[in-house]
């Protein structure tokens, strides 16, 4: 057979293949748009906006809009100081300011709490030192608005600290060169030169911090914000009302939308500013300072770093040692095999699907797969609640009718085959975090030239022998990357799999959230250092392959 007919041959299976696959991908948003338009839709949302929908949206805009402010602040400081300034530490402290990001805002924000409320030892030892009693003086109540706030900002900061430092790295340094030699001081080269080419990044990073506290569950809970995610879980689980949670969910859904439309737009206006911009090497960078401005730098960086991080870390060691003894290890163990087998089977299905789209895409020029491959890229920006909304229903729907096709032709009733298995979980932490896995492996392939395909078809390779032999070597590197990144977000989120566990399946996320919720902080300590654990090497890798690309970005 020849391979023109062969090809043909492929065409109907892959037709079917790609048709399953979009399938999938939609079903869960048009089950939340079919959703809207529901018989009693107006009246719940005539209820909604008279009571609590304000509310929701407000705490939600206030929330996010706040958190990406802060969080951009510290993450281009950071960053700016790191890439222009040489300090002690600095070595360190360049990719220690990722750590934060391995640290779930939810943990971060009970082991804070508990630290810092009436009876932690802050405020006993001002009681004690100065001889007060409650309301003789004024501290910070961190269960509230500001204290959500204040975690997300210290816990999510890496995502636009890495990018700005990139973006600084690249183009940034160049120009605010350029600018000084112009007469310019450093503060008005660094506002006009430096910070617009390093815009459209930080709005990257902005994007993605407003994303995920607008996606976040358990540090709004816990603090007891009333956000469109409560809202979402309390119309659900508390009123039993699927209707007005799915448009609960619709409307949030609705609002990521937006926000990912004008990012990209953004984004697409800043394409072509600066082309000419090469790359400053680092041995232009790290400017000597002062003794005090570096010491006052080390401290600057190391302050969030101490506060996302260290701080968390020795608390949650503190609790542990002091509850030790009511942690139940066999439990602990089945709730980390739990935890293992989703991240492990989500990790495998995304990483496998986004190689073979990208090489699909790229060995034989398949419009389908790159449009498919963005399209599922979407999921990150949709919140676990919205996705677990959009998932349980059809599979419920799904789960009933095959429940009925087996009583009225065998008599026998199966069971929930779908919504009670862990399928309906990995299926959708594949949708929620196959952008993970996508932007990593994109990017290995955009740094492959072309020219390398050719090579290879002229000396008889091609197809999927081509891939093995040329393509995976330069991708094996971004593929552990990826499959580390999106086994550490399926561990961590805690909407997505609270909804759709199978009965009696615990993960570490959800147990955690469980035993802060009972106040059981130091039986939750255990839980959450292993999630903690279990994230590190992710974000060491992060931070490896990006100063590895930098470095070689440093030596063209």
């Amino acid at each position: 057979m020849s391979r023109a007919s062969t090809h043909a041959a492929r065409s109907p299976l892959r037709f079917i293949a790609y048709s399953l696959l979009l399938i999938a991908v939609a079903l869960p948003f048009a089950t939340l748009i079919a959703q809207m338009f529901a018989a009693n839709a107006s009246g719940l949302w005539l209820h909604y906006a008279a009571t609590v929908l304000p509310t929701y949206v407000g705490n939600s805009v206030l929330l996010g809009g706040s958190v990406a402010l802060i969080a951009s602040g510290i993450g281009v400081a950071c960053a700016w100081q790191i890439e222009r300034y040489r300090f002690p530490l600095r070595d360190f402290l360049s990719w220690a300011l990722l750590l934060p990001m391995a640290m779930p805002a939810y943990v971060a924000a009970y082991a804070l709490t508990d630290f810092f409320q009436f009876s932690g030892p802050p405020q006993t030892g001002l009681r004690a030192t100065f001889g007060w009693v409650k309301g003789d003086y004024w501290f910070p109540e961190l269960v509230s608005l500001p204290g959500a706030v204040t975690v997300f900002s210290l816990t999510l900061y890496p995502y636009v600290y890495l990018l700005a430092r990139s973006a600084f790295a690249q183009r940034g340094a160049e120009l605010f060169e350029a600018a000084r030699t112009l007469g310019l001081s450093a503060r008005a080269a660094w506002w006009r030169a430096a910070l617009p080419v390093a815009r459209p990044a930080v709005a990257g990073g902005a994007l993605l911090v407003l994303m995920e506290t607008l996606a976040d569950f358990g540090t709004v809970s816990y603090f007891g914000v009333e956000t469109l995610t409560t809202g979402i879980f309390r119309a659900w689980q508390n009123m039993g009302d699927l209707v007005a949670a799915a448009q609960l969910a619709a409307l949030l859904l609705t609002t990521v939308i937006v926000l990912v439309s004008l990012e990209r737009r953004g984004r697409r206006r800043a394409r072509y500013a600066n082309t000419r911009a090469r790359h400053v090497s680092s041995a232009r960078m790290g400017q000597p300072v002062s003794q005090a401005a570096a010491w006052a730098r080390t401290l600057l960086c190391m302050l969030p770093l101490t506060l996302g991080f260290v701080l968390p870390v020795l608390l949650l060691l503190r609790l542990l040692e002091r509850e030790w003894v009511a942690v139940s290890m066999a439990a602990v163990l089945k709730w980390t095999g739990n935890s293992l087998l989703v991240g492990g089977l989500a990790s495998l299905v995304v990483v496998s699907l986004s190689l073979t789209l990208h090489a699909r895409a790229r060995l034989y020029r398949e419009r389908s797969a790159l449009r498919i491959e963005r399209l599922l890229s979407f999921g990150y920006a949709v919140p676990g609640a919205v996705l677990a909304i959009g998932v349980l229903l059809p599979l419920a729907w799904l789960d009933n009718q095959i429940i009925a096709l087996s009583l009225r032709l065998w008599g026998v009733n199966p069971g929930l085959l779908l919504t009670g298995s862990v399928l309906a979980l990995v299926y959708a932490s594949s949708i929620r975090f196959y952008g993970v896995a996508s932007s990593s492996i994109s990017a290995a392939y955009s740094r492959m030239p072309l020219h390398l395909d050719d090579s290879a078809r002229v000396l008889g390779v091609s197809g999927w022998s081509a891939f093995a032999r040329v393509h995976w070597p330069a991708l094996k590197t971004s593929s552990v990357a990826a499959t580390l990144l999106v086994f550490i977000d399926t561990l961590k989120e805690l909407p997505a799999t609270l909804t759709l566990r199978p009965f009696n399946f615990d993960t570490l996320a959800t147990q955690t959230y469980n035993l802060v919720k009972d106040e059981r902080l130091g039986e939750a300590a255990l839980p959450s250092l292993l999630i903690l654990l279990a994230s590190l090497p992710a974000v060491a890798l992060l931070g490896r392959v990006n100063t590895h690309h930098k470095n070689n970005q440093d030596r063209t």
